[in-house]
C-alpha cells in the first residue's frame, strides 16, 4: 500500500468507542500469545519471524484493527522502516511504473514508501523532504537532480541513502538511477533527420520548471544546429502538458515561416495534440510532418497513425532504486554510484 507523507492512516488506530485506550503492540502480543519483542520484530523485519508465528500476529492485528506506526517501529533501531519518495506528480503516467515497482519491492522486505508530490514547486519539495526526515527514514528517493539549496543542504547532512532517479548527472547528492535527457533529444533529432525531415521544431510546456524536458529540448536543438538545420522551440510557459497545448504549439509551428517538417515533443500528450492539429489542418503525417513524442503513454500505440515515441525504463528504474536502497541498508554497496538504464525509441507511424 502506498501512503502519502503525513497520512494519518500510518498512525496506530484507536477503538471506535469513546474512552477506550489506544491499541498498542502489547495488545497484539497478548491476543496472539507471543512475546511483545516478537511482535515488534515481525513489524520491523517479518522474514525473521517463523511463518506460523507471523500468521498469528497478523490475525491478532487484524482482529484488533492495529496499524503499526513506522516511526515507533524504528525506535528499536537507528532508523524507521520508512522510505520517503518525492515525485513531481502522482497522476503522471511517467512515474507510475517507477513508483509501483519501488513500492512493491520495498514492501516485500518490510519497508513502507511514503510518497509525496511537489507539483514542480520548490517550496513544496522542501516541505515534503522535511516531513520525510521527521520519520527518521531508512532512505530518501527523489526525482531528478535539481534540488533547492535548502533541500540539498538538508540531504547532504543525513547519513541515510539518498537516491535520485529519472536523470543522470555529476551534481547528484549520492546515488543516481536514470538516463540522459540530452541524449533523448539527440536521438529524436537523428530519427527525424533519418526519415527526411530538414526543418525542425521542439514543442514543450513549462520548460522552466520541467527541467528534464528542457534538457531534451537542449539536446534536440544542439543536434539540429550541429547538422546546420533550422530549428525553433515552441513553448507554452503557463500551462502544463496536455493535448490542447500540443495542438496550439503545433499550430504555431505549422504557421511559422519556412515549412517545419519534423517535430519533437516534450511528451506524448503534447505529441497527441500535435497529431490532432495536423489532422485538423489536413497536413499528412508522416509524409508532410513527422512527429516523435516521449513517454510511451498507454495511448501511444493506438493513435492513427501510431505514435513514434521514446520509451523510458520506468519500472526498471523503480526496481533498481529499491534494490540499491536495500543493498545499502545491508551494507553491500557504497554511495556515489551512477546507473544509466538508457531508453528505447519505438519506431511507429508518425515519423
Amino acid at each position: 500500500m502506498r501512503h502519502h507523507l503525513g497520512d494519518s492512516s500510518l498512525k496506530p488506530s484507536r477503538r471506535s468507542r469513546r474512552g477506550t485506550s489506544r491499541i498498542t503492540i502489547v495488545d497484539v502480543a497478548r491476543l496472539s500469545g507471543v512475546a511483545q519483542s516478537t511482535v515488534s520484530l515481525h513489524f520491523r523485519d517479518p522474514k525473521r519471524v517463523a511463518p506460523e508465528t507471523a500468521a498469528r500476529i497478523r490475525e491478532a492485528s487484524d482482529r484488533l484493527g492495529y496499524v503499526p506506526n513506522p516511526a515507533a517501529m524504528g525506535l528499536a533501531a537507528s532508523r524507521s522502516r520508512v522510505v520517503g519518495v518525492v515525485v513531481p506528480a502522482l497522476t503522471s503516467a511517467f512515474f507510475a511504473g517507477s513508483l509501483e515497482a519501488l513500492q512493491e519491492d520495498l514492501a516485500h522486505e518490510g519497508y513502507q514508501a511514503l510518497v509525496g508530490h511537489t507539483g514542480y514547486d520548490d517550496a513544496t519539495e522542501e516541505r515534503l523532504v522535511r516531513a520525510a526526515l521527521s520519520w527518521s527514514p531508512a532512505a530518501i528517493v527523489l526525482t531528478g537532480l535539481y534540488r533547492p539549496p535548502a533541500v540539498r543542504a538538508l540531504l547532504q547532512s543525513i547519513d541515510a541513502p539518498v537516491i535520485e532517479m529519472w536523470e543522470l548527472g555529476s551534481e547528484a547528492i549520492d546515488t543516481v538511477v536514470g538516463f540522459s535527457h540530452e541524449a533523448i533529444g539527440e536521438r529524436m533529432f537523428a530519427h527525424l533527420y533519418a526519415r527526411g525531415a530538414r526543418r525542425f521544431g521542439f514543442l514543450g510546456a513549462r520548460l522552466a520548471v520541467d527541467r528534464r524536458a528542457a534538457k531534451r529540448a537542449r539536446g534536440f536543438v544542439a543536434a539540429a544546429e550541429n547538422r546546420g538545420c533550422p530549428v525553433a522551440v515552441f513553448e507554452d510557459p503557463a500551462h502544463a502538458a496536455a493535448p490542447d497545448i500540443g495542438g496550439r504549439l503545433a499550430g504555431r509551428a505549422i504557421d511559422a515561416g519556412g515549412r517545419i517538417d519534423g517535430l519533437a515533443c516534450s511528451n506524448d500528450l503534447i505529441a497527441l495534440g500535435a497529431l490532432f492539429e495536423a489532422q485538423r489542418r489536413r497536413v499528412a503525417v508522416p509524409k508532410e510532418l513527422k512527429i516523435v513524442g516521449f513517454g510511451n503513454m498507454n495511448f501511444a500505440g493506438s493513435t492513427v497513425p501510431p505514435l513514434t515515441t521514446i520509451a523510458p525504463p520506468a519500472r526498471e528504474i523503480g526496481a533498481l532504486v529499491a534494490k540499491i536502497v536495500l543493498d545499502r541498508l545491508r551494507g553491500e554497496t557504497e554511495r556515489g554510484q551512477m546507473h544509466d538504464l538508457g531508453f528505447e525509441l519505438l519506431d511507429r507511424g508518425t515519423a
